[in-house]
């Protein structure tokens, strides 16, 4: 979604230094006691960098496996780790990957049969953008040669929002205040020196492919920058192994192929695909869309229909973005492959469902007015499984009203913004056992604006590395569940969690239930504010956030800076307050600072909080910063049974309660040990 840059009072205006924005940098949590050194052989499993031990039980349920390449053997050299936004290492899972030149390679030791693999890779931008193409060498024990096409086409943007692919240009926005400079460049003299290319981020993308035969566990599967590689360096963050089951066939349905669709994607085949939906609805028959690659360059609309490919790794509907004439009425001025049910204004769509299949979209640059994503529109009373989104917008964006739709099973990288947003009056819906990697904005969204989201859940999802804001964000809604979730790394300017009353949002109304999540290495450094942001982050910026949110059995593990944030903005801190929020059953193993940081007027509970490891005063309490002999304007409540501390004592002592101004805003980081089992 759409981002601004948040009010700061002045005196949080102080330059950012590179301490600043590196402190908390420590090994990928959880890896260190598993890593293998460079020579070794063994393969090293991970779920999100970390000892799978660790979160059991959190996140999806993938059919792929994880190896993270600092673990595997390699002649390279390992990058990270390292916290600190724009670099290769911040955005790399674990915040650690391996950089190879010509003739260099990373083997990696498969832990189990597959057939297939997907390749987590960075490699330079062109000189003046665009990026460029480049071979990666794959071999099976020194056989079975094939070599992948590398590309930075969808990788690398610059500069402020909405961004840039030119490395060369200069601020896009100039009359905002930046940190770099802690000025305002449009009206600072002499005008500030800004280093070209101004905050590149978004380094990474990803590539599958089939090994075209079975391969055992133990056999290796070498990555290797062959000779005469135009790439100057090719960094290799991670492989997915995966068994992937033979092609689903349905010989009773409307065959794409039947009416005229073209396997090779030397063709567009969008009419076919009209063509076989609409003889579907007529004889009541779901659509087939057999292996291959379809060209498909422009919406295709689903209402009332079914359709099934054979499978995500087989069933590839891939197109080019294209340059409208004139924009559309949605203010749309490109087009491109995706999936959309009727606006709302429309009336939507009805039971549609979508399986077993992959697009691949042609995005390159972020435009918020364009409707350029994988999937779109309002769908009610629908299901999309099994789906594998790249290289659009947002991989689902609906726009409600709409109620009753399922997501699950489905895969989400590479995206230029949201992963996936339930956009205005959603309702009784849920995502739900899927995976999101390399967002460009917030990987799973609720935003409530205009109508009031209400009934919906987001459950048993992993996200990693969104590049920008967070893993997790609800903006209002009523009666919201987050469940059983696994975020790890945020880049910059968000959280893995984070509730917040932004964007002209309806107010929080009802339950809103955080339960049962694990977050690794989160809390970002944020720009603006020149602090450091919790895990979860909870915001009061339009309202105040007053519903009964119920923060229970969440596990918050190496926290680059606190676990958890309350603040409200600073012209609205006197106006705006955050209360009924209830901490229980919480697991904190490693902050960069506090347990609690408070900044915001209001109240808390606490109860069975257990946290080790703790880098500084387990309650950074500044209330609304008033600083008044009565104390904080925020106030804790010990229920009972809050555990452990750190480098000061309890984290919650008793001379801290209720409301003790303990008010510092840049602590020393202090990096805490890899987590290990409670």
């Amino acid at each position: 979604m759409s981002r601004s840059t948040i009010g700061a009072p002045p005196r949080w205006s102080a330059a950012v230094t590179a301490a600043a924005v590196g402190l908390g940098v420590i090994v990928a949590g959880g890896t260190a006691a598993l890593a293998a050194p460079a020579g070794s052989a063994g393969p090293v499993v991970t779920r999100a960098a970390l000892n799978p031990a660790l979160v059991a039980g959190r996140g999806a349920s993938v059919g792929f496996v994880e190896q993270e390449a600092e673990n595997a053997k390699h002649n390279g050299v390992v990058i990270g780790p390292d916290r600190a936004a724009y670099t290769l290492a911040a955005e790399a899972s674990g915040r650690s990957a391996v950089k190879l030149t010509s003739g260099q390679y990373v083997e990696f030791t498969l832990p189990s049969a597959a057939n297939a693999i997907n390749v987590r890779y960075s490699i330079p931008d062109a000189p003046n953008g665009g990026g460029i193409t480049a071979p990666l060498d794959v071999t099976v024990n020194g056989k079975s040669k094939q070599t992948m096409t590398l590309t930075s086409q969808y990788s690398w943007l610059y500069n402020q929002y909405p961004f840039t692919n030119d490395p060369n240009a200069g601020l896009l926005h100039p009359d905002w205040w930046i940190t770099e400079c802690a000025c305002v460049p449009a009206f600072t003299t002499p005008a500030p020196q800004i280093t070209k290319p101004f905050r590149p981020f978004h380094f990474y993308d990803e590539q599958r492919l089939l090994l075209g035969k079975t391969y055992k566990a133990g056999d290796k599967v070498r990555l290797q920058v062959p000779a005469g590689s135009k790439a100057a360096w090719t960094v290799i963050d991670l492989l997915d192994s995966e068994l992937v089951a033979a092609p689903k066939v349905n010989l009773l349905a409307s065959n794409v192929l039947f009416f005229g669709a073209d396997p090779t994607g030397k063709r567009d085949s969008a009419a076919a695909f009209d063509m076989a939906i609409a003889f579907a609805k007529w004889a009541r028959l779901k659509v087939y869309v057999p292996p291959g690659t379809y060209q498909v360059n422009r919406h295709i609309i689903v209402d009332d229909v079914t359709i099934e490919g054979a499978g995500s790794w087989y069933t590839i509907i891939k197109g080019r973005e294209v340059a409208l004439s004139q924009p559309l009425p949605d203010n749309s001025i490109h087009t491109g492959v995706g999936f959309y049910g009727k606006y709302a204004q429309d009336g939507g769509s009805r039971n549609v469902h979508l399986s077993g299949f992959s697009i691949i979209g042609d995005v390159r640059e972020r435009i918020d007015t364009d409707q350029v994503n994988g999937i779109g529109g309002a769908m009610s009373d629908s299901t999309i499984d099994g789906l594998y989104i790249q290289h659009t917008k947002v991989g689902l964006w609906f726009d409600g009203p709409m109620n009753n739709t399922k997501i699950t099973n489905t895969t989400v990288v590479d995206q230029i913004a949201d992963g996936l947003n339930f956009h205005t009056g959603v309702t009784n819906s849920s995502v739900s056992n899927s995976f999101f990697r390399n967002t460009g904005d917030d990987a799973l969204a609720m935003w409530s604006e205009g109508t009031s989201n209400a009934n919906n859940k987001f459950d048993r999802n992993t996200i990693q590395t969104p590049t920008l804001a967070n893993g997790i964000a609800i903006y209002g809604g009523k009666d919201i569940t987050v469940s059983g979730n696994l975020v790890a790394d945020p880049i910059r300017e968000g959280s893995a969690l984070h509730l917040g009353t932004r964007f002209g949002s309806q107010p929080f109304a009802g339950t809103i239930n955080i339960t049962n999540n694990t977050t690794v290495r989160s809390g970002t450094y944020e720009l603006n504010w020149n602090i450091g942001l919790g895990a979860l982050w909870l915001f009061a910026l339009e309202r105040s956030l007053d519903a009964n949110i119920q923060v229970v059995g969440d596990n918050f593990l190496d926290n680059t800076y606190n676990a958890i944030m309350l603040v409200a903005d600073w012209p609205v801190k006197d106006q705006y307050s955050i209360t009924n929020v209830h901490f229980k059953d919480i697991k904190v193993d490693g902050t960069g600072t506090s347990v609690i940081s408070a900044r915001a007027a209001g109240s808390a509970t606490f109860e069975n909080v257990d946290a080790r490891n703790v880098g500084a005063v387990g309650v950074n309490n500044c209330g609304s910063f008033h600083f008044t002999p009565a104390g904080s304007e925020f106030s804790l409540v010990d229920l009972g049974g809050n555990d452990g501390g750190g480098t000061t004592g309890p984290w919650l002592a008793p001379w801290e309660l209720p409301n003790t101004i303990t008010c510092d805003d840049r602590p020393p980081v202090v990096a805490p040990p890899a987590p290990q089992p409670w």
